[in-house]
């Protein structure tokens, strides 16, 4: 082998590196696609938050607009998203917000909820990732909505804004709505 050949060769592989490197950092993270849109929504039965006895199902979202919130309290994301959803829950009555507890301890999630208000209808405590899984979760928060007839139709990653909601979520809602 030459001795240009052995130079050009690392050269090419480190410009190919710094190539897919920049590709990387152009793209949105929040973007990554769902194989989960327009299919039903996995079926689950888990306990709901702070109440062991009690268990809710995949059923929950059956027959209205739902936003299935993951959130844990240890997610600092998902506290600085609260204050929207609270807004939510209080002034959006086409939707049900229906939480999803990942990969927490109920106690704190529970004292989170307690200081914070609870926007959810229902939080289902999923703290082994046993249903995130099947949802495709790898991180909190992720926002998926469910419509009527529990067809996943969109997945949101990271905090629900008030912008989230007016130019994305909100639009979804309503279309969904409309075509009922």
């Amino acid at each position: 082998m030459s001795q240009s050949v052995k130079f050009l060769t690392p050269l090419a592989l480190f410009l190919a590196l710094v190539v897919l490197l920049f590709y990387g950092l152009g793209t949105d993270p929040r973007k990554v696609p769902s194989p989960l849109i327009g299919k039903p929504a996995p079926e689950f039965v888990l306990p709901v938050l702070g109440e062991p006895q009690r268990t809710v199902s995949n059923q929950a979202l059956l027959g209205q607009v739902s936003l299935v919130n993951v959130w844990a309290s240890w997610c600092v994301s998902c506290r600085a998203e609260h204050a929207e959803l609270m807004r939510l829950a209080r002034e959006e009555k086409d939707i049900q917000i229906f939480g999803l507890n990942w990969k927490d301890e109920a106690p704190d999630a529970l004292r989170m909820l307690r200081q914070t208000g609870n926007p959810y209808v229902v939080s289902a405590y999923d703290p082994d990732n046993q249903v995130g899984i099947h949802f495709g979760v790898y991180g909190a928060p992720e926002t998926f909505v469910v419509d009527q007839q529990g067809i996943i139709r969109h997945k949101h990653i990271g905090p629900i804004d008030r912008r989230a909601w007016e130019e994305t979520l909100r639009p979804l809602v309503q279309q969904i709505k409309a075509e009922s």
